[in-house]
């Protein structure tokens, strides 16, 4: 039920981000300002992260779910009401604020609840989900266009139907933590310093991952792609995600070595991050790499995060573990608000040099910090 409700929200929300996007563009809103939008989508997870754990525990899960799945549907409706862009900022990040509910609530359950000798494989296969959706919201919309209304309706009906999935979601609450247990931004901080190395690792997944596809159609279009062929990059990026996914976590399962065997699939998939991010430079010349790039940074971001919340997964339980939860949601969600934010004002400014550039930087860094971490692993 948690992954019916989850596959037909996100969708609408992931057909509903590249149609504002090239709403704005049709607009002629400049692209740092599209960017900005794009941003508001992980400002609003942002901005909740810190929260979901104290309200998850004081209203209980299903509750929690409940309040993630009604507000969107009534901020898409009032896209549909009004054309005043200030008025889609704030529909923008109120939704935005009950996506990130969701997504800690659901991944909190899914670990809680996936057999301990499977957690990589359910982890995995609730990524692949997630990466499906990247492909069916921007497949429908190339379909249906952006002109009028309808795309509209068909994302309202889409989170309609979520909506109606949360429904069947049982009410079942996880084990009782230790009242010890700190809540709410002690228990942000204890999870970070628990875990620097894999949050770091989490926001370099939702940089290249999430940051990058709320602007694919903005890099398409700066390529002289076509409107739906713009649109179709994040398709390709999320075909990535979900081919990955549940590979990675059945392998994460088989290591002798369970701990560093994820490290090690960590290190890969940062390398090619980096061998991506470099052969980006050689777009001028060679325009249509950008397909295999955009699948590498769907794929090696999700399954990135799939590593790190199965390495979360194998540690903590209750309380402890919506704790790190949040915090590699506001991790990913602070990568993906950063490179949509930078990534529009950098495609504005020096798309073929500093942009290529600063994901590179980035790559390298998570590469070396992965690493290092991984040799301080007992064998």
């Amino acid at each position: 039920a948690i992954f019916g409700s989850t596959l037909f929200q996100v969708s609408g929300h992931f057909m509903l981000s590249p149609l504002m996007i090239l709403k704005l563009e049709k607009a002629e809103v400049s692209t740092t300002v599209a960017g900005m939008f794009a941003a508001t989508t992980w400002l609003g997870i942002f901005l909740m992260t810190p929260f979901a754990s104290t309200i998850s525990h004081r209203i209980g899960r299903l509750n929690s779910l409940w309040i993630a799945s009604v507000t969107p549907l009534l901020t898409t409706v009032g896209f549909l009401l009004t054309d005043n862009l200030a008025i889609w900022f704030f529909l923008r990040l109120v939704a935005s604020m009950a996506s990130g509910m969701r997504w800690v609530v659901t991944e909190a359950c899914i670990a809680e609840f996936a057999p301990p000798e499977k957690q990589g494989f359910f982890i995995g296969m609730y990524a692949t989900m997630l990466g499906l959706t990247y492909v069916i919201g921007p497949a429908v919309l190339a379909r249906t266009g952006t002109d009028g209304h309808k795309s509209l309706w068909i994302v309202i009906a889409l989170i309609a139907i979520g909506l109606v999935w949360t429904a069947l979601v049982p009410r079942t609450e996880a084990p009782n933590d230790t009242p010890a247990r700190s809540i709410g931004f002690q228990g942000l901080k204890h999870a970070l310093t628990a875990h620097p190395v894999i949050m770091f690792a989490g926001f370099a997944g939702g940089f290249f991952e999430l940051g990058l596809s709320g602007i694919l159609p903005l890099i398409g279009l700066m390529l002289g792609m076509s409107e739906s062929a713009s649109v179709r990059l994040m398709a390709v990026s999320g075909l990535g995600g979900a081919l990955l996914g549940i590979p990675a976590g059945f392998l994460a399962d088989r290591f002798a070595n369970p701990a560093r065997g994820r490290y090690t699939l960590m290190c890969g998939l940062a390398l090619a991050l980096f061998l991506s991010s470099v052969l980006f430079l050689t777009l001028v010349k060679s325009p249509m790499l950008i397909w295999p790039i955009v699948f590498i940074w769907g794929a090696a971001g999700s399954t990135l995060y799939t590593m790190v919340m199965t390495d979360i997964a194998a540690r903590d339980k209750g309380v402890t573990l919506v704790n790190s939860t949040s915090m590699l949601v506001l991790s990913y969600t602070l990568g993906a608000l950063i490179a949509s934010r930078a990534g529009g004002a950098l495609l504005d400014h020096s798309p073929r040099l500093l942009f290529p550039l600063a994901l590179t930087a980035l790559a390298l860094t998570c590469l070396l910090a992965i690493q290092h971490a991984r040799q301080r692993l007992p064998r």
